[in-house]
């Protein structure tokens, strides 16, 4: 057999030559930088590579990628790219969308590709409002929330999305922001090389219609305190100085606490590989909201076999058993049946 080398790429064999259009100083901006750099590190190449995505500010991020791709209809992508990497287990088959496409109307899409394992790689940012549409409340923003279509404030109670993600048993689950490109690129790193259904919540700012909403803690003065790094196999501690730390007390609840108090040998050590995801979850919840200490990383890694495979493996053992021929040509067959 001829080996062929894999043509090397560089971050502009990545970028379109279309201009992008969000708003100046959007967080997507970032975002999208920090996947065209990562791109060429990967080793795949753009005509192997495929973004779907949804409905809203986000998901015109297909059109800035020169590779394949689909800017598909409202809260849908997870489900027509579930249909691709079915269809073509060679793609390296990305999904992109914002919180209220992937969480209201896309909400079940996102949580049947999550729990069968789809092999997709799922950025979802999370900006807590309704950018394209001109600032109406989302499924992620706080009770409270004075918007157009919620003047007096909204009523909704919010969701979680990286509990929703764990709550569907997502085999990969992480968190990043878009003030951090180094973070990020290695967040979506991790979900890349992961075998199955990945999911990625980015904290995103949207400066016009929701500014500041993770201000609190992601802005560089209050990082290193807000934010809470998960690093799998060491203790969970954070701040400037790591004098803080995260145990599971007595009431099996987990605490934010200083570890001065209680030494290091009582932090909770982070294992993201744990099968049972609810340790993760309880780690999901441990800010109430994007104003307390929050964790960010990966959450849970796991290993589980992909909807593709089995599905692919299930057939193949159908056919073996019944002698039946290829599917292919079942498929392009006339259609005439034998009625016994």
């Amino acid at each position: 057999m001829t080996h062929v080398d894999t043509p090397t790429t560089t971050p502009k064999d990545w970028a379109s030559d279309q201009e992008v259009r969000w708003c100046p100083g959007c967080g997507d901006y970032s975002i999208l930088k920090a996947v065209q750099m990562l791109m060429p590190t990967l080793g795949g190449q753009p005509e192997n590579t495929v973004f779907v995505s949804g409905i809203g500010c986000a998901a015109r991020f297909p059109y800035y990628m020169n590779t394949y791709g689909m800017h598909s209809i409202h809260g849908r992508a997870p489900a027509i790219a579930t249909g691709l990497a079915m269809a073509r287990d060679d793609l390296d088959v990305w999904v992109v969308g914002g919180d209220g496409d992937m969480l209201s109307i896309g909400g079940n899409h996102l949580i049947h590709a999550l729990r069968r394992n789809v092999n997709l790689t799922i950025l979802m940012f999370n900006n807590q409002i309704y950018g394209l549409t001109k600032g109406q409340y989302s499924p992620t923003s706080e009770v409270g929330k004075v918007t157009k279509s919620t003047p007096f404030g909204s009523l909704d109670h919010p969701f979680n999305p990286m509990s929703v993600a764990l709550g569907a048993e997502a085999s990969f689950a992480a968190r990043t922001h878009d003030l951090d490109r180094k973070h990020m690129m290695e967040m979506f790193r991790r979900a890349r090389e992961h075998r199955g259904a990945a999911f990625v919540e980015v904290f995103q700012n949207c400066n016009v219609f929701n500014d500041g909403a993770f201000g609190a803690i992601t802005a560089k003065g209050v990082r290193d305190d807000m934010l809470i790094p998960l690093e799998h196999g060491q203790p969970i501690r954070f701040g400037a100085d790591g004098d803080k730390g995260v145990v599971l007390d007595d009431h099996g609840a987990l605490r934010v606490v200083a570890v001065s108090d209680v030494g290091e040998e009582a932090l909770l050590v982070h294992d993201e590989a744990r099968e049972n995801p609810g340790l993760a979850f309880m780690l999901s919840r441990l800010a109430a909201g994007p104003y307390e200490p929050t964790p960010i990383g990966v959450l849970r890694a796991i290993e589980r076999p992909d909807f593709g495979g089995e599905t692919n493996r299930q057939l193949a053992a159908a056919q073996a058993k019944s002698g039946v021929g290829e599917l292919t040509a079942l498929l392009r067959s006339r259609p005439t049946w034998d009625v016994a």
